[in-house]
């Protein structure tokens, strides 16, 4: 099956995940497509999608918001797997449901929330001010799961 693995990274967690499903999937039939660079990808030439996200002051990136709406039809139509990094435990689940509108998450064959990263060294100066303010993280961390993320390729492999 030919996949699209669709996301949008800021600090490089989501683009991390992304790599890992790519690789478990088989990467002769996986593409992965950063919405930082790529414009009007053609859905229509892959057979199923998997669309993930991070959270940043409690919200998605506006340009996987943008896909998902401008996208939902298509994506209605297809095998779809949604996968959102974020680090607030408490709050992942509102924060994922907040961040893909409902029908998609209704449809979607695998939800998964893989965990995150505080990654100081790509972060400016006021992003780890309030990193450390917010978390009281004061050096880099990572919580990525990798249990979910072989969940989120097993669901989306059926």
């Amino acid at each position: 099956m030919k996949t699209a693995v669709i996301y949008r990274s800021h600090h490089g967690t989501t683009e991390k995940v992304a790599t890992m499903i790519q690789q478990a999937l088989g990467s002769e039939n996986c593409m992965l497509f950063n919405l930082k660079t790529s414009k009007n990808i053609d859905l229509s030439s892959f057979d199923r999608i998997i669309i993930g996200g991070s959270i940043h002051a409690g919200n998605i990136q506006n340009k996987i918001k943008e896909f998902c709406k401008n996208n939902q039809d298509i994506l209605l139509e297809k095998p779809l797997g949604l996968f959102l990094s974020c680090m607030e435990e408490d709050k992942a689940q509102e924060q994922f449901d907040n961040a893909y509108p409902e029908p998609l998450r209704k449809h979607a064959l695998s939800c998964k929330l893989t965990g995150g990263e505080f990654n100081f060294d790509r972060m400016n100066f006021i992003e780890k001010m309030l990193i450390r303010k917010i978390s009281g993280v004061n050096d880099s961390v990572s919580k990525i799961n990798n249990d979910k993320i072989q969940e989120l390729v097993a669901e989306m492999s059926d």
